[in-house]
């Protein structure tokens, strides 16, 4: 092909056609620009199909991310709630002296409202590799880029209340290791001692005194507040944050 183009460029040289061997080299140079054009368009929508292609497959990743955080964090606050439901309910014991629970009834309270760990553990792999990578840059909706990089310090601030709220159970806990109070009273009354085969209470020592201690019910009461205020401040807004993340990513699905 460049031969023969070639060959009439050589023909009007040499028949003195100077002005139609311009056009024609015009012509030519035309055209070499246009197929220029055209393989580049070419491999720009390749290039962009391909991004186009990561994209998507980041989306559903992080979809699948942030389903499985919102069901982690759904059950977590149902935990934290209950805790501080319960130690709401023993507070409705102290200062009523005719109204006392069993010491079953206090040692099933104690147990359901300090036993379990309150803390976030969200799936975040695919989306810490795409910050780490850069990847996040290939998220073209600016507003879905926001939150997602936001995220992470939402994090760290959830992480410094649930820190706080453990340090308010490990005080409340602190009193039972003690002399005067027992923790084997509890989990003898919770069942919790037959289930681990834990030998048998030879102390025999009652909680319940714990109800006329002003230290019990002041660490209660921040125990409570740390509790509601985790909830409220802090766990209701993230449970938010994913509904708006997950609305986000669902725009931008091709289905």
């Amino acid at each position: 092909m460049i031969k023969f183009f070639r060959r009439i460029r050589q023909n009007l040289l040499a028949e003195n056609k100077f002005s139609k061997y311009l056009v024609y080299a015009l012509g030519e140079i035309i055209l070499v620009v246009i197929g220029i054009l055209i393989a580049v368009s070419i491999n720009n929508s390749n290039q962009k199909r391909i991004e186009k292609e990561k994209e998507q497959a980041y989306l559903i990743g992080l979809k699948r991310e942030f389903q499985i955080s919102k069901n982690k964090l759904a059950k977590l606050i149902e935990v934290n709630k209950h805790s501080y439901e319960g130690a709401k309910k023993i507070m409705g014991y102290i200062g009523h002296e005719t109204a006392l629970p069993t010491e079953r009834q206090f040692s099933d309270l104690l147990y359901n409202s300090f036993a379990f760990d309150v803390a976030f553990n969200p799936n975040n792999s695919l989306l810490n590799e795409m910050i780490s990578s850069g990847g996040l840059k290939g998220i073209s909706n600016t507003e879905l880029r926001i939150h997602l990089t936001n995220w992470i310090s939402t994090l760290e601030d959830i992480s410094k209340q649930e820190i706080d709220l453990g340090k308010q159970r490990e005080r409340i806990l602190d009193i039972f290791r003690a002399n005067k109070h027992s923790i084997k009273t509890i989990l003898d009354n919770t069942g919790v001692s037959a289930e681990l085969a834990l030998p048998g209470n030879k102390y025999n020592v009652s909680n319940l005194e714990l109800l006329n201690s002003l230290t019990f019910e002041n660490n209660m009461l921040i125990f409570i507040l740390t509790g509601y205020a985790t909830e409220q401040a802090h766990y209701n807004p993230l449970m938010n944050d994913i509904d708006i993340i997950l609305g986000l990513i669902e725009t931008e699905i091709n289905e």
